[in-house]
């Protein structure tokens, strides 16, 4: 989202973004603005999930994937590009890292694409919110981060929340059924989602942003393209035809999903993450608006308790992470999160 010693680990992050920040000549200290485009992007992330939703009827996930990435990947090469970081975006010395990192964020984003395409999008969205809390526990036994009572008692009390919200799907415990099969493809996702973003802290102790972000974009689109043979639905004649809405639907998948990364990444350069984090989960009222609006979806209490739950678990250690100086910003800038 820091390996031991986190106090050096977490000045190096700083100066790092401190430098980002100064030659870019923008300023990281407008909180409400940083707050605004982090909303911003949780509107338009909201957007590429609908589209997703609505394609994923007739479309398999894996091409959905892949339109995610491709078209999805020209806003953020146009964002670099303007910053003029397009060559050195491209220059690693760390091309296993970056693969890694793509192999498991993409198999997050597939699980992640499924659950939303089975579950109702409140349900697949609270689900996502366990993320922050295996990242905690992943950081503590992969890289060696101290983890004291508070935040492990925060993310116990957080996995609790998960299974209430689980509790309606998984019925008497047999893993069959639509509902069931999505709720263990969300947990698959939050835990994958968690993995991409270890692979990400240890990438930005050497490699810039906007490498981290570019290498993503271009290693999930090749990656997912390895899904054609399993069957896509191609538009059989021109974009004028019925298939039409599919195909520009698509396109709005990986417009959206491309927009809603470079919102993330700005609002990390004008706020600290203690600041902007805590506005992800405003994930979850456009999850209900748009489930009831678009799709007559309305959360049961279950998911709505265990949200809650989830949610004052995340903010916790959120605030628990500022306290302690382990600064998130520039990792959660680099990261593409699973849903997205």
């Amino acid at each position: 989202m820091q390996p031991s010693g986190a106090s050096s680990t977490s000045s190096s992050t700083e100066t790092k973004v401190s430098e980002l920040s100064k030659t870019s000549g923008l300023t990281r200290n407008a909180p409400m603005l940083g707050i605004s485009l982090k909303v911003g992007s949780t509107m338009v992330f909201a957007i590429m999930i609908v589209s997703l939703k609505m394609t994923s009827e007739t479309v398999p996930i894996g091409e959905i994937v892949f339109a995610r990435n491709f078209f999805g990947m020209w806003p953020v090469l146009l964002m670099v590009m303007a910053r003029g970081e397009l060559m050195e975006a491209f220059r690693t010395t760390n091309i296993a890292g970056h693969l890694g990192r793509s192999m498991v964020g993409i198999t997050a984003m597939v699980f992640s694409f499924t659950a939303f395409a089975l579950l109702p999008l409140p349900d697949a969205t609270a689900i996502g919110f366990a993320t922050p809390l295996i990242v905690v526990v992943l950081a503590w036994a992969v890289l060696g981060e101290t983890v004291r009572i508070y935040r492990w008692s925060a993310v116990l009390i957080g996995f609790g929340g998960i299974i209430v919200i689980l509790s309606p799907h998984l019925g008497q415990g047999a893993l069959e059924g639509k509902e069931a099969v999505g709720a263990l493809c969300g947990a698959l996702a939050a835990c994958f989602a968690a993995m991409a973003m270890i692979f990400v802290r240890k990438l930005c102790e050497s490699e810039k942003t906007s490498t981290i972000v570019t290498w993503f974009s271009g290693c999930a689109t090749v990656l997912a393209l390895l899904t054609l043979p399993i069957g896509w639905i191609w538009p059989s004649q021109a974009w004028i035809m019925p298939e039409a809405p599919i195909a520009w639907l698509l396109v709005l998948v990986g417009l959206a999903g491309g927009v809603g990364q470079i919102l993330l990444t700005q609002s990390y350069r004008f706020a600290d993450a203690s600041t902007i984090a805590p506005f992800d989960y405003t994930n979850m009222i456009w999850a209900i608006l748009l489930g009831w609006f678009l799709f007559s979806e309305i959360p049961v209490l279950e998911v709505v308790l265990g949200a809650g739950i989830v949610i004052a678990a995340g903010i916790f250690v959120i605030y628990r992470e500022h306290r302690l100086g382990l600064d998130r910003t520039k990792n959660r800038r680099a990261s593409t999160p699973s849903r997205v």
